[in-house]
């Protein structure tokens, strides 16, 4: 019997890949994936049974459907014509283990090609749902034998903890062993229909040999460096990740001011871990797309030029290996670099491609940095889910941030706010933390007098004028065209309204004039409070969240050369930050500053005001996540659906457009005559611009707007991108910018 057949490049047909070898193959796979969640026979299990439907003579006759000739692609589900086959899986299963432990293993088989299925239709997912699917198989008496007796001889034992009804233990299980299945299930395939692809996996550096890199790194760092004061607490950090990498498995905080090193230090601490609890890889997750970048680089520079791979949209294919092509599939080099959008939405994901990398998350560091980004609408299931990875996974969790959240586990208004259990605080205790802050201080901040007068536009502008060297941040995209219309020639613009590679460049010129000393005036939204390394002397910022005034004071005499403070000005704008979460920030930090006008960096004030911000949320679980993924009493979870509700991007209301910027219109003429190749859309991703569907019409109407292929819109007017603030449209609503991490 034949799992699969493949075409030589003459044409014949190559020796086929037997049913038996690939079952076997994919069940050892998948228990050693499995085995380092203690659920190794159940991924053999999976394995075993995942293509018995395979073994059914009609299945074989529709693979060979004359002598000598075969369908190349019979083995994929989901297209016309094709015949199913996992759907007998998960029926075998459910009827040799049970319709408890059987149904486990039926939701990973039967969606193993299509994705995690929902128990029931009730979602509204009709015939893709596991229960109308295996309704649908009357008899498995045509299997072969030998695929029977080998799934009834492979019973896995219990699992290997007690799943609670409530909550998402178990759905992230099945999603884990469903991750170890199609894993195994592709990389078996692979070998056979590819195996130079197949042989380039893999060959990266061990944890270890990382580790000595970093180390010598440092070590040239700090012989190279200044000695100044600045640079003495940075060793200081960094020594202190590498004596707290020997603690117990958990979740930790790196509580360091912006300026403070925490890049080099949280993977210092992350490689140091790694080693001592002999952990497979370091996954850090990054929020913006335009840090990342920028923290990959400083990591090959470290580590080595092909020791990282970095997961997220931006990439161009064409310049990164194949083997780091590969590892992005699956993870399973030991450093990644990825998005808070890829990480987090995977482990609510239900298709193949997106889980299959969730297996190698277990027995590895994760760092997210800017924690307090993590979404607050998503908050709750992805607080349990994490905390899950703790207990059960063997993930360790680095907080990093220079204004921590209350993510922990606490009683607020005689209600449990289900957080982080048992954070531990790399630093050292709250004294320390606290003196480390008062040691890095290099600013001082100026609040508006109260917080009911506005400061006009013309106001902030005349001031603004005074400084050879200022930055501006606001909160709306209207806001910054309006501020920078009032301002002298030759004032930066940085705002979503300019593509990614535009905002590079003018950071980039920005950098490069600072340096020099000259005059620089810049007017920005909060884009560049976050991975953006600016070391202006003054810094203006329209009124937000705490955590953004002092993302903001980071752009402030970021490396304390100044002889004092560095000057930092809130304000009251004319205009309230957009409706929703940023809102709720803004008036959260007014309400805590107005009282008896503490200062806003002080690192007490960071716990308190986060804990209020999340109790104003309207909920922590806004798509309900957990009550679609909590198991019935028939063992029914809805994993479908959930994966289309956690979306921490949401598109509607949005249009995606590429602007002809740069190198953007030679790619987009090359998108014209070529379509939407995959590294030339990775490409385009630096040369796009979002906007909401009102403005998307108006260009359409003004006629600057074409569809070069189906779906995919381009500006194709020149004059309607400036080289100054970006694309020409009319900010008149809430900004796209706020709803993109």
């Amino acid at each position: 019997m034949i799992a699969h057949i493949r075409k030589k490049d003459d044409g014949s047909w190559d020796a086929p890949h037997f049913l038996q070898d690939h079952l076997h193959g994919t069940a050892s796979l998948a228990e050693k994936f499995a085995s380092k969640f203690d659920s190794g026979s159940w991924g053999r299990a999976a394995g075993l049974a995942h293509d018995a439907g395979k073994g059914r003579p009609e299945w074989q006759q529709y693979l060979c459907r004359k002598s000598g000739y075969y369908d190349e692609e019979a083995h994929l589900e989901g297209r016309p014509g094709k015949i199913p086959h996992a759907v007998y899986g998960a029926k075998l299963a459910e009827e040799i283990y049970g319709k408890g432990f059987g149904r486990f293993l039926a939701y990973c088989i039967a969606g193993h090609h299509t994705g995690l299925p929902d128990w029931s239709s009730a979602e509204g997912t009709g015939q893709a749902a596991l229960q109308f699917q295996v309704d649908q198989v009357k008899q498995l008496d045509d299997i072969a034998p030998f695929i029977v007796e080998g799934i009834r001889s492979s019973k896995p034992g219990l699992p290997p903890w007690r799943f609670g009804k409530d909550g998402l233990d178990l759905s992230l299980w099945v999603r884990m062993l469903y991750s170890s299945l199609v894993d195994a299930d592709f990389l078996d395939t692979e070998a056979y229909m590819n195996g130079t692809q197949s042989n380039n996996r893999g060959g990266y550096a061990s944890i270890s040999e990382l580790f000595e890199r970093y180390q010598l790194f440092n070590q040239k760092l700090d012989e190279a460096a200044a000695d100044t004061p600045v640079n003495q607490i940075r060793r200081n950090i960094r020594e202190k990740c590498i004596q707290a990498s020997s603690w117990p498995q958990g979740v930790f905080s790196l509580s360091v001011p912006t300026g403070g090193g925490k890049t080099l230090s949280s993977l210092g601490f992350a490689l140091a871990h790694a080693k001592n609890h002999k952990l497979d890889r370091v996954i850090y997750v990054i929020p913006y797309t335009s840090i990342i970048e920028q923290n990959a680089e400083v990591f090959r520079s470290v580590l080595g030029e092909d020791q990282v791979v970095e997961h997220h949209s931006s990439i161009d294919e064409r310049n990164a290996t194949l083997r780091a092509c590969l590892a992005s599939e699956n993870w399973d080099a030991p450093v990644i670099v990825t998005t808070s959008v890829q990480f987090f939405e995977s482990l609510f994901a239900a298709k193949p491609g997106r889980c299959r990398k969730l297996h190698n998350i277990a027995n590895s560091v994760v760092i997210l940095d800017e924690a307090q980004l993590i979404p607050i609408d998503f908050l709750r299931p992805i607080l349990e889910v994490m905390q899950l990875l703790v207990e059960h996974y063997h993930v360790s969790f680095v907080l990093s941030t220079a204004t921590q959240p209350a993510l922990g586990e606490r009683i607020v208004d005689g209600k449990l706010f289900k957080g982080l259990r048992d954070i531990r605080e790399i630093i050292g205790s709250k004294s320390e933390v606290k003196q480390l802050y008062d040691s890095l201080k290099r600013v001082k901040v100026q609040l508006p007098g109260d917080f009911q007068t506005v400061s006009s536009w013309e106001e902030i502008a005349e001031e603004l004028k005074q400084y050879h060297q200022v930055l501006c941040i606001v909160s709306r995209r209207d806001d910054c065209l309006t501020l920078h219309q009032m301002m002298p020639k030759g004032t930066f613009h940085l705002s979503a309204l300019m593509c990614g590679q535009h905002r590079s460049e003018i950071i980039a010129r920005i950098k490069e004039q600072l340096s020099k000393g000259e005059s620089v005036r810049v007017i920005s939204t909060q884009l560049v409070e976050a991975g953006v390394d600016f070391d202006f002397p003054v810094v203006y910022r329209a009124i937000a969240g705490l955590d953004s005034i002092a993302q903001a004071a980071g752009r402030c005499n970021r490396e304390g050369r100044l002889p004092e403070p560095g000057k930092v000005v809130v304000f009251y704008p004319p205009s309230r930050p957009p409706v929703g979460h940023l809102r709720k920030a803004a008036e959260t930090a007014c309400s805590i500053l107005a009282t008896d006008r503490p200062d806003p960096l002080d690192y007490d004030l960071f716990e308190e005001y986060f804990a209020e911000l999340y109790w104003k949320a309207n909920s922590l679980d806004v798509q309900g996540i957990i009550p679609l993924l909590e198991p019935t009493d028939e063992c029914g979870m809805y994993f479908r659906t959930a994966a289309e509700r956690f979306r921490i991007i949401k598109n509607s209301g949005q249009k995606t457009i590429l602007v002809p910027y740069g190198e953007g219109g030679e790619l987009i003429e090359l998108l014209k005559t070529r379509g939407p190749e995959r590294w030339l859309m990775r490409k385009l991703q630096r040369y796009t611009v979002n906007i909401y569907n009102h403005q998307f019409n108006e260009l359409v109407r003004q006629g600057v707007i074409e569809e070069v292929y189906p779906y995919i819109y381009a500006l194709s007017s020149y004059r309607h991108y400036s080289n100054d603030t970006g694309l020409l449209v009319n900010e008149t609503m809430e900004d796209p910018e706020y709803f993109i991490i």
